[in-house]
C-alpha cells in the first residue's frame, strides 16, 4: 500500500523523524512459549475476539479485554485505582505526560522491547510526541491515526485539495454537522488561522496559557457564532457513528475508525484529509505501575508488533500499526480507505497533536464546556 510504505508520516511535525532507532536485538521467540494471563484496558473497539484468540494461540497468555471510550475517561480511572488493575493501557501519545506527572505509569523497559519489528520513524518520532520523559520512555508506539473530515458523497461531494475544516462551519452545513467539543475547537481554530484570525501561531496555544487563553477567546466566539451547524456533538467511537448513521449529520470531524465503520455498512460515506491537514495522533502500550502480569504486558507488546498482529489491528480498525511488513497482510478494503483519505501529499501535512499537559487539558476542558453549554 503506497500511503503506509512511503513512511512520511511524520513530515512537517515537531518531532525530529528517524529512519532507525538503536537498540539490542531480541530473539523473536521472546513472546511464545510463555503462559499466565494479561488484563488489557484499551480503546473501545480497538481488539477483536480474533485477535485475542490469535495472541493466544501464539504465546499461551490469556488475554483479558476492557475498553473506554475517551482518554479522558481512561486517565481518570487510573487516577482513581492509583494506576492498578490493568497490566496493560493505550493513550494516546500526547497524553502520556500526565500520567506520569501523577505517577500512574512505569518507565519502559527497552531490552524488553523487539524495536526491530517497529517503525524506526514511528519509535524516533514519538520520543518527541510525548513517550519519552526526563530520558526515560513510558510508552511504545503500535498504531497512529487521524481526525479528519467524514462526510455523505452524496450531500458534500468533497475532493482533495479543495476540502477543509471550514465546510463544516459554512452555511449551507447548517444542522448537518457532527463534532467532538474540544478537537472540534481545534479544526477551526486551523482554519481560523489559515485566513490569518488568531492573534498568535496555534502551536503556541499548547507551550503558554496566555497564548492559549488569547487564541481560544477567538476560537470560541466563532463557534458559538456558528453552532447552529452541530445536529451532534459526539464523544466516543460509537457516538461518531451514530451521528451519521441515525441522527441527520452530512459532514464533521470523525475519527479514521468512525468513517471506516461506516463505509463497512454500505453508507455512501467518505474520509478526507483536509487543506489545513488531518489532526493526527500517535498511541501505544504504556504499563500501569501497579501492572501483575509484567511479562506477559511485554509478550502482548512485542506480538502486537508482528506483521501478523499489526495487521489483525489495522483490518478491524481501519487504523494504521507501526507493525513492520504488516502493509502485506492489509486487506483490499483498508488499501483503499487508506489511500482514499490520504492522497497527494496528505502524509506530510498531517498536524501531529503537541504535548497536552495538565494545565492545559483543563483549559481545554473549560473552553469546550463553554461551547457545549452555549
Amino acid at each position: 500500500m503506497a500511503t503506509i510504505e512511503r513512511r512520511t508520516f511524520l513530515k512537517g511535525t515537531a518531532a525530529a523523524v528517524g529512519l532507525s532507532l538503536a537498540a539490542p536485538f531480541i530473539s523473536r521467540s521472546y513472546a511464545q512459549g510463555s503462559s499466565g494471563s494479561v488484563n488489557i484496558f484499551a480503546w473501545a473497539g480497538y481488539i477483536s475476539d480474533d485477535l485475542l484468540a490469535a495472541f493466544e494461540k501464539a504465546t499461551g497468555i490469556k488475554a483479558t479485554y476492557t475498553p473506554y471510550g475517551t482518554n479522558d475517561e481512561l486517565l481518570n480511572q487510573m487516577r482513581a485505582s492509583n494506576g492498578t488493575g490493568y497490566d496493560i493501557i493505550w493513550p494516546a501519545v500526547d497524553r502520556v505526560p500526565n500520567y506520569v506527572e501523577y505517577g500512574l505509569i512505569q518507565p519502559i523497559d527497552e531490552s524488553k522491547v523487539q524495536w526491530d519489528r517497529v517503525l524506526g520513524s514511528a519509535a524516533k518520532g514519538s520520543e518527541k510526541l510525548g513517550a519519552v520523559i526526563g530520558g526515560k520512555r513510558y510508552q511504545v508506539p503500535t498504531d497512529w491515526g487521524t481526525e479528519a473530515i467524514a462526510f455523505d458523497k452524496t450531500k458534500f461531494p468533497l475532493e482533495y485539495g479543495v476540502a477543509s475544516y471550514r465546510h463544516i462551519w459554512m452555511p449551507e452545513a447548517a444542522g448537518k454537522a457532527a463534532v467532538r467539543g474540544h478537537s472540534g475547537l481545534v479544526g477551526l481554530a486551523l482554519w481560523l488561522e489559515k485566513e490569518g484570525k488568531l492573534p498568535h501561531p496555534f502551536r503556541d496555544s499548547f507551550a503558554k496559557e496566555e497564548v492559549m487563553r488569547a487564541n481560544y477567546d477567538v476560537v470560541l466566539a466563532e463557534a458559538i457564532a456558528r453552532k447552529r451547524n452541530i445536529v451532534q456533538f459526539w464523544s466516543n467511537e460509537n457516538e461518531a457513528q451514530g451521528a451519521f448513521r441515525v441522527n441527520g449529520a452530512e459532514i464533521g470531524q470523525t475519527w479514521d475508525s468512525s468513517a471506516a465503520a461506516l463505509i463497512r455498512e454500505g453508507l455512501p460515506i467518505g474520509y478526507i484529509a483536509p487543506v489545513e491537514g488531518a489532526l493526527a495522533w500517535m498511541e501505544g502500550v504504556s504499563l500501569p505501575v501497579g501492572a501483575k502480569n509484567v511479562e506477559q504486558a511485554y509478550a502482548f507488546l512485542n506480538w502486537m508488533v508482528t506483521p501478523e498482529g499489526g495487521a489483525m489491528y489495522a483490518n478491524h480498525t481501519s487504523i494504521n500499526t507501526t507493525a513492520v511488513g504488516a502493509e502485506a497482510h492489509l486487506s483490499d478494503a483498508n488499501r483503499t480507505f487508506f489511500a482514499a483519505a490520504y492522497p497527494g501529499d496528505a502524509l506530510e501535512k498531517l498536524w501531529w497533536w503537541p504535548v497536552q499537559e495538565n494545565w492545559f487539558v483543563a483549559r481545554r476542558n473549560e473552553y469546550q464546556d463553554k461551547f457545549l453549554s452555549a
